[in-house]
């Protein structure tokens, strides 16, 4: 298991926020982020201001979902760096404020079939790290990535980015596993490709039979076609799209890797 305690999610999303805003606080508001190529660092900063104003809430308001209009998504960008680093300061400490002490178990809105504030606490802890590798990307410096957080980094983007199932749907596994080993912290993840189809009822859209992965149980048996090994830190990066394999290991069967690459090719939204 990757998953760290809600505790520890929390102190996370402390100091990756921090650090975030300590690469952006002496960056070029113009400097263009590499992995968002429609973003400069003030877009960077602001989009992240709006994340965690959201999510802060999410978990104030428990368990009501978004209202289109509310501040969240309404408020008017400040014009000035300085301004969007205050308004990012404010929107940081409400969010981590917003999550103390508040049980992990207890319900709360998430576009997720988890709908708790433990799933919250864990996928911000993410989503400042991401954006953490963004800044550093943007700003042309680099910082360690805890590897536990990483770890659990790579069984998020696999089992919930790329492997969740929405309702609608329905999902058909491949005999194809792919495991992907955390070399640093010993952590071993296997995913499997399948093939997704469904109706989406919000825009219509008919999906039939798209290929994708799920992560899954470690099956007794059975030997991966693929094994893709190297730090945690590497791995999440390139699953985020936020580096290449030139820290990786990858060994198995080219085509299985290929249809894998595809998949974890596809932008995160």
């Amino acid at each position: 298991m990757t998953r760290l305690t809600p505790e520890g999610y929390l102190d996370h999303i402390r100091s990756e926020s921090a650090r975030f805003r300590e690469v952006l606080a002496d960056c070029d508001p113009g400097a263009r982020v590499p992995s968002c190529p429609d973003w400069d660092a003030a877009d960077l900063l602001w989009h992240l201001t709006k994340v965690q104003r959201f999510w802060a809430g999410r978990v104030a308001d428990r368990p009501a979902a978004p209202v289109e209009g509310e501040e969240a998504y309404d408020a008017e960008r400040p014009a000035a760096y300085a301004e969007l680093l205050a308004a990012y300061d404010v929107a940081s400490a409400t969010l981590a404020e917003s999550l103390e002490g508040v049980d992990p178990g207890a319900e709360a809105w998430t576009w997720s079939d988890d709908h708790t504030v433990g799933f919250i606490l864990r996928r911000q802890a993410h989503e400042a790290l991401v954006h953490r590798m963004d800044a550093e990307l943007a700003a042309g410096t680099a910082s360690e990535v805890d590897p536990r957080l990483a770890a659990d980094g790579v069984a998020e983007v696999v089992g919930v980015m790329y492997g969740g199932c929405p309702p609608w749907g329905s999902w058909e596994p491949l005999p194809h596993h792919v495991r992907l080993d955390c070399t640093d912290t010993g952590d071993e993840l296997w995913a499997q490709l399948g093939l997704f189809s469904g109706t989406d009822p919000d825009s219509g859209q008919v999906i039939a039979g798209e290929e994708d992965c799920h992560l899954v149980e470690a099956p007794e048996d059975l030997e991966p076609d693929v094994v893709v090994d190297g730090p945690a830190a590497a791995l999440d990066a390139w699953l985020w799209h936020r580096g290449d394999e030139r820290h990786l290991s990858v060994v198995g069967d080219q085509g299985v890797l290929d249809r894998f690459r595809a998949i974890v090719a596809t932008p995160i939204n």
